[in-house]
């Protein structure tokens, strides 16, 4: 089992944030929520606020991440287990350091996008909380 953390950053005008898988990397070139590996004995929200000061240069307080739902899904030989955590208040300024690019798209377009197999389905779930 692998276990994955995921935000979606909620901006004033109720918009999601969205990263780039940068070249080299598994999913290279697909759209997704940022995020990463939960740590053998780390509480999924910690795992959270480190990974999105990681890759997105962020403050995250633990109890700003509320849950919002998450998928399930086979991944080659182990099967992936995502988190997703709503954000709405963070510090400082996103910015793309371990991704190509990032965007700030309202969720009814980020079916436009390519994204992994276990992004897909949390966008309707956005749709409506957003």
């Amino acid at each position: 089992m692998l276990f994955v953390v995921a935000a979606a950053l909620v901006d004033a005008d109720g918009r999601v944030l969205v990263q780039q898988r940068p070249p080299g990397k598994p999913m290279a070139g697909l759209w997704e929520f940022p995020g990463g590996k939960v740590e053998h004995g780390e509480a999924p929200e910690a795992a959270l606020a480190r990974e999105l000061t990681e890759e997105l240069g962020i403050g995250v307080e633990t109890a700003c991440l509320a849950p919002a739902t998450f998928a399930s899904e086979p991944l080659g030989e182990r099967h992936l287990l995502l988190l997703l955590y709503a954000l709405r208040k963070w510090s400082g300024v996103p910015e793309a350091r371990h991704a190509s690019a990032l965007r700030w798209l309202r969720p009814v377009e980020l079916h436009r996008l390519e994204m992994p197999p276990a992004d897909k389905p949390l966008i309707g779930l956005l749709e409506a909380l957003v």
